[in-house]
């Protein structure tokens, strides 16, 4: 022990003579405000190499951090709360998380790809961990004591050989910003060190929720608040080749003279919106204008009968992934041949409130209160919308009813900017359900068409992969229908997840079939991976059956990597898998009702980060069916999940259990729907969704892997769905089904098929 321990001195005065300050970041509030003036100084870019971008420490020695993704209902808020909590080792209580505010984090781009704990979560991390060592080179000054003596501990920094005399964190970081640069090489705590990472932490968004306080967008007022409404185009949810930006031949403003509260009626090119002092009085105002539109009809036809030729016959764009070499002279000596076609419906968000924005439009400034996920984004489109410079424009983000994706969030924002930039006053826009349906960018529909077989020993011999899905960016639908931006095609190279399999077949093409959009389609959850993954899982278990081997078994002859192999073990052990053969016992042709047991493997590959793979997935589903009516009944999923560190544990179950629930909708029900010029699932009798009573038992089995690296787990259980119900469907009626959704219709025409074969 140093003989300093002796004469310690916590005074104001000990900390000047110890070299006067150690300030990483601002001592909070003061600095949102050098927060808000650094902001303007740099065209509100807040640097991604600077600690005091993520981390700030008040005079009380609480701690608010700032993240450029945001809370989409997944509780990202409480775990990376708790990642700082114990990489600066201050109690979670006093730490606050900062999520999307444009004016004050970072741009780390949109929350998406199960990318926030994995990736953006680190440099958060590593300026936590920096702010600690700083913390404690300072106290190293006062005291002179080596650092190495010290301790951190929720707080506070004291002598290991004298803990009662301590020195808190407020005390330590009063002074001057340094604007200290991000140590990427700083260490970081391992598992044993932690105390929140890895518990199941109540999240913290809960409580204002059940008690009504305000935490959604919807619920946002301003003091003299108007409401706006917007009337669309008849072609909703229409893509490049319907007339936007130049349909509009008329509006009839006297058509709406004799309605009380009336504001400002707004057009701009095809932008057509109301401003009135209540909102059933905009909604009114809505319903009663009068407006004249071009006719249009040029979709092609996109019911579930007709998807697969309209995808095959949309024009694509080759982009090989893999291309094994012998892979032709593989595919030409086949014993047997094993050729499939899947086809994945387009899918809506079907986020269960219409999004919904509040603007406040003062003087050159422009805020914006928004349910978006890409809040960055947002604001750059914003401020092209209305000819601002992005430090004129902010971003204010909120939690909202639902996102899976892309759903309209970004659109009803430029909606509320551009109503309130044109009465001066703030105005709040909400969606029609009819609105939100139409015009959302949906999950496209997707073709995959698969070729290969086995040789003669039942080996698989030859795997090619095609997989077309069109799709588009979805930009903001306020800047094509004002001709700022032209309504052109623009290609997504978005067709590639996870379209290299994880089995390592002797000779292997895959390649992605980049496709013109056909209507408005973007990113949906698990995106183009969980069909790309059906095609996979449902190929490799027609395979195991014609080779008369159990399915799983089969499976891992061609898997190498150890983290799957012990997941799939385990789920094994979980659901009391029974080795056999698929479609194993069937039943009796008189027999109503059939059950059936099927198995899915899948890791989500996300293509716009190179390596990047979030967790590992596996299930088994058991079934029953109908095969009078062809109602499918889900009995119980067991699921076996990997997502290497968890922050949460009750987080991820959560994830895993919505994950689950969703897909399952979406394999069995989900399909929008369309006539010649726009979408025609507008409300949920139109789009049905599973209900309550239809839920099937889920069984989570979350593997531990404490020192292992954090994966993303917002997507992964989604990803191997459909192919274990596909699959126990065909353990249960000895047909592949081919095609989602599973509908009663689609069962009881396979199995008339099957009996004419």
């Amino acid at each position: 022990m140093s003989s300093g321990m002796n004469t310690i001195e916590i005074t104001r005065r000990r900390l000047l003579q110890a070299g006067g300050v150690l300030m990483v970041s601002s001592v909070l509030p003061v600095s949102l405000k050098a927060r808000a003036e650094q902001t303007k100084a740099v065209a509100g870019v807040i640097p991604l190499d600077r600690v005091d971008s993520f981390i700030a420490v008040s005079a009380d020695g609480k701690v608010t951090a700032f993240s450029g993704h945001v809370d989409l209902g997944t509780g990202i808020r409480t775990s990376l709360a708790q990642i700082v909590a114990d990489e600066i080792d201050v109690d979670f209580e006093n730490v606050t998380m900062i999520l999307g505010d444009t004016e004050r984090t970072p741009n780390q781009g949109p929350t998406i790809a199960s990318a926030t704990i994995q990736v953006t979560s680190v440099p958060l991390r590593q300026a936590a961990a920096q702010v600690r060592m700083l913390l404690l080179a300072k106290a190293s000054k006062v005291w002179g004591l080596p650092v190495e003596e010290l301790q951190a501990e929720q707080g506070f920094i004291f002598a290991k050989a004298k803990p009662a005399v301590r020195l808190g964190f407020g005390e330590l970081v009063e002074g001057e910003d340094l604007h200290l640069p991000l140590d990427t090489n700083i260490r970081l705590k391992v598992a044993s060190e932690q105390r929140y990472v890895g518990k199941s932490i109540p999240r913290v968004d809960i409580p204002a929720k059940v008690t009504g306080g305000l935490t959604y967008v919807h619920d946002m007022r301003l003091p003299g608040m108007l409401h706006g409404r917007v009337i669309r185009p008849p072609y909703a949810g229409a893509d490049s080749s319907a007339p936007l930006g130049n349909s509009l031949i008329s509006v009839d403003e006297e058509s709406i003279k004799h309605l009380p509260g009336i504001v400002k009626l707004v057009v701009i090119k095809d932008f057509v919106g109301v401003v009135a002092e209540r909102e059933e009085q905009a909604i009114a105002a809505m319903r009663q204008l009068k407006v004249k539109w071009k006719e249009w009809s040029g979709l092609p036809d996109l019911s579930l009968d007709k998807l697969r030729d309209t995808l095959a016959a949309n024009k694509k764009e080759d982009r090989v992934l893999r291309d094994d070499p012998g892979f032709d002279d593989a595919l030409a000596s086949l014993h047997t041949t094993v050729n499939a076609d899947y086809v994945w419906p387009y899918q809506m968000h079907a986020s269960i409130g219409p999004s919904c924005a509040l603007a406040d439009a003062k003087g050159e400034q422009i805020d914006v209160w928004s349910g978006t996920q890409s809040p960055h984004d947002l604001r750059n489109d914003i401020a092209k919308l209305l000819a601002k410079t992005i430090d004129q424009v902010k971003i204010h983000r909120m939690e909202a009813s639902g996102c899976y994706g892309r759903n309209c969030a970004d659109d009803v924002s430029a909606d509320a900017a551009l109503l309130s930039n044109a009465v001066g006053k703030p105005v709040r826009v909400q969606l029609m359900r009819e609105q939100e349906a139409g015009w959302e960018p949906k999950g496209t529909g997707q073709l995959i068409r698969v070729r290969g077989g086995l040789d003669k020993d039942n080996h698989v011999a030859a795997y090619e992969l095609k997989t077309t899905y069109p799709s588009n960016n979805a930009v903001i639908l306020p800047l094509v229908l004002t001709g700022i931006v032209p309504n052109v095609a623009d290609v997504q190279q978005m067709g590639d997840r996870t379209a290299i399999p994880q089995y390592e077949y002797p000779h292997m093409r895959v390649i992605s079939q980049d496709a013109v959009p056909i209507v408005r389609a973007s990113w949906i959850r698990g995106v183009s991976a969980m069909p790309n993954v059906f095609a996979h899982e449902s190929w490799i278990d027609e395979l195991a059956y014609l080779a008369k081997e159990d399915p799983i078994a089969y499976r891992l002859r061609y898997l190498k990597d150890p983290r799957a192999i012990t997941l799939i073990e385990a789920l094994k052990k979980q659901a009391s898998w029974q080795d056999g053969v698929a479609h194993r016992n069937p039943a009796p042709a008189s027999q109503e009702v059939v059950s059936g047991r099927g198995f899915s493997y899948a890791r989500y590959f996300h293509s716009k980060f190179p390596g990047f793979g979030a967790a590992w997935a596996a299930w088994v589903c058991d079934l029953e069916v109908n095969r009078r009516t062809g109602q499918i009944t889900l009995k119980k999923i067991f699921v076996a999940h990997d997502c290497g560190q968890m922050m949460n544990e009750a987080g991820v179950r959560h994830q895993v259990h919505g994950n689950v629930i969703q897909s399952s909708s979406r394999a069995l029900k989900e399909f929008a729907t369309f006539d010649a010029s726009s979408t025609t699932s507008l409300e949920w009798g139109g789009y049905p969704i599973m209900r309550f009573d239809e839920l099937p038992e889920v069984d989570i089995q979350l593997l531990d892997y404490p020192n292992e690296p954090p994966m993303g787990a917002g997507e992964s259980a989604s990803v191997p769905s459909p192919a274990a119900i596909a699959n126990a469907l065909f353990d249960a009626l000895g047909v592949r089904m081919r095609e989602v959704p599973f509908t009663p219709e689609r069962i009881l025409r396979a199995l008339k098929s099957a009996v004419k074969s």
